[in-house]
């Protein structure tokens, strides 16, 4: 069975354009991708700004990690839930609620008057986005069949990667422009006149849908696994400049606890035939679970090699918001030529395409590290520049065929929960990363206090845990079976 074989539920006539229909519907693609594109654009986008708002609110370096880990965590809470929402309610209506609130909260973001503020309204756009995002990949998996589909998660992978690296040159021309001097305001404030748009194209375009069946949400699974990725991340971000008080300690333990309950739990709720938050049979499929693991670990990495890289140009090398996000242009133009070549790549390799990806991150990386640590303060960001296309390459190489393993296997009733744990293992990954090296580059940079030269070594010293994350994906992926997840990636050629 391949991305084009899922099944259909059951209980209601399908939604999905005919395997043999040519007519690609682009409206509804557009209208969801859209969506899809100012959650990722969000998440990223503030790495460019994190400087000028640091400025304008006073920020503390916590609060600067918070400004972004706080995103990604809420969305990570709350989108296992969320997909499930859709699954019961209408993917379609969740979606459209998801994208009022976000909207809103967007609003709310770039009207702030303090960084305390700016901290808890992104909490709450995360988790607008954690509404909506969830049914982003289950509308294009029950929509969609054939070529379409294949054409359409291709879409989706780019609309990631597009998101994630051009949100740096998006942030960077909006702060530049600073038009009616809102200068960062305009980054979030952007996503308001998109978001009424598409809000206003949804009911229209986007089809109705939602899983087999009657059922019941899980709000028992939903707070453990909520409080438990809580657990893991506030000490993360709190403990270093507290210096690791015994709660820190007391939250870690916690977390295992409690992610270790939230799977007992689940098991048991299966076994005595409710209706669990993450049906245990997703994990059955080696496919999903291993991919999932190679999805935490991709994205460890991603979110917090921009946030070190954005602080780097700016602070170290002194380039304004402008030139950073050009900067960030040249791991787009690796991303961009891999992803476009990912489908042939992967007839010729099977899931070492994702491998090779690792790979080229890591080459990227390396190349990184000795040019940083040979420029110091008074270098060139051109020198800069093949590491971060290779690096981008790698990316490339990384997001679209992962998304297919992963969902490949996955049934219309269960594609609200399973496009959940991916967005959660995608943005608690995020959450998580941005902690970890927080500890690393304010530690080194002496709270962001230390200057240029201290920033220089930062971002050297922070390299070395993105390494690690790239070799972790491409020993990952050993773990997938190497048969069942070539025939998919192949298929994603032939359609």
């Amino acid at each position: 069975m391949s991305v084009t074989d899922v099944v259909e539920p059951q209980s209601q006539p399908s939604n999905r354009s005919d395997p043999g229909d040519e007519r690609f519907r682009w409206g509804t693609l557009l209208v969801v991708l859209s969506a899809m594109f100012m959650s990722m654009l969000d998440f990223f986008i503030v790495n460019v700004a994190i400087p000028a708002t640091s400025e304008d609110l006073h920020a503390s370096s916590n609060e600067v990690q918070w400004i972004v880990a706080g995103f990604a965590l809420a969305i990570g809470c709350g989108v296992i839930t969320a997909g499930r929402l859709g699954d019961l309610f209408g993917r379609r209506r969740m979606f459209g609620l998801g994208l009022a609130l976000f909207t809103l909260t967007s609003a709310a973001c770039g009207l702030a008057p303090n960084a305390t503020d700016l901290v808890a309204f992104r909490v709450a756009q995360g988790l607008a986005a954690a509404l909506m995002t969830p049914q982003v990949l289950a509308i294009i998996g029950t929509s969609y069949a054939g070529k379409s589909l294949v054409r359409a998660f291709t879409a989706y992978g780019l609309t990631l990667g597009l998101g994630a690296v051009f949100g740096q040159l998006v942030g960077g021309a909006l702060i530049h422009a600073d038009l009616f001097g809102l200068s960062w305001r305009l980054c979030f404030l952007i996503n308001v006149p998109v978001g009424l748009v598409a809000l206003a194209l949804t009911p229209r375009l986007v089809p109705q849908s939602r899983g087999s069946g009657s059922a019941r949400l899980d709000l028992v699974g939903a707070a453990i696994v909520t409080l438990a990725l809580v657990a893991a991340v506030l000490p993360l971000i709190e403990g270093r400049d507290q210096g690791w008080p015994l709660w820190t300690w007391l939250s870690f333990a916690a977390a295992a606890v409690g992610l270790a309950g939230f799977g007992w739990y689940q098991r048991g709720l299966d076994r005595r035939g409710g209706q669990p938050l993450i049906s245990p049979a997703l994990f059955g499929e080696r496919a999903f679970s291993a991919g999932l693991l190679v999805q935490l670990a991709f994205s460890l990495g991603q979110a917090s090699f921009f946030l070190v890289l954005a602080l780097y140009l700016q602070g170290a090398l002194g380039l304004s918001a402008l030139a950073s996000g050009v900067v960030f242009v040249a791991i787009g133009a690796g991303y961009l030529l891999t992803s476009l070549l990912s489908g042939a790549v992967a007839a010729r390799l099977g899931r070492q395409t994702v491998a090779l990806g690792g790979l080229l991150m890591l080459a990227g990386l390396v190349s990184l590290r000795f040019a940083a640590g040979s420029m110091g303060v008074t270098g060139s960001p051109a020198w800069l520049a093949p590491g971060l296309v290779v690096d981008g390459a790698g990316m490339g190489l990384v997001i679209a065929p992962l998304t297919s393993i992963v969902l490949s296997r996955v049934t219309p009733a269960h594609a609200g929960a399973a496009s959940g744990v991916l967005s959660t293992a995608l943005q608690v990954g995020g959450a998580l990363g941005v902690a970890v090296i927080g500890i690393v580059f304010y530690g080194v940079a002496g709270g962001g206090h230390g200057g240029r030269p201290a920033l220089v070594e930062a971002f050297c010293d922070s390299s070395y845990f993105l390494m690690a994350v790239a070799v972790a994906v491409m020993l990952g992926m050993q773990l997938l079976p190497r048969k069942s997840s070539k025939q998919i990636l192949e298929r994603s050629v032939t359609g």
